[in-house]
């Protein structure tokens, strides 16, 4: 089975924030994944939505699939590095503010009949 993949590196969101997003494609028809993701209300929603069209695109130029008959087989999300901040505190202290960066995979193959 011919598989055709994208990724979006050093994603400005939290994993598991994405990872719920994710979560609710994983599995369905790329018409349906496009459906979800265009009315979830969640920032992750509208970076997953533009990894999934390049995803297809790529199924589309590179493997010649056939768009309609995709399915996303894998979607998953890794914690990529953390931007370390720092946060006045009182009495002249700071403490560390961890921003969270992801990596989005998304793999979509052909449906078999």
């Amino acid at each position: 089975m011919r598989e055709a993949q994208a990724r979006a590196r050093f994603v400005r969101v939290s994993p598991m924030k994405a990872r719920l997003v994710i979560d609710e494609i994983r599995g369905k028809s790329v018409y349906e994944a496009k459906r979800i993701l265009t009315f979830s209300p969640r920032k992750a929603a509208r970076i997953i939505h533009k990894v999934l069209d390049s995803a297809v695109a790529n199924a589309e130029h590179n493997f010649e699939m056939d768009p309609e008959k995709l399915v996303v087989v894998k979607a998953y999300v890794d914690e990529g590095p953390r931007l370390k901040r720092l946060k006045p505190r009182a009495f002249g202290r700071a403490d560390i503010i961890h921003r969270r960066l992801s990596h989005i995979t998304i793999v979509v193959a052909e449906k078999e009949d």
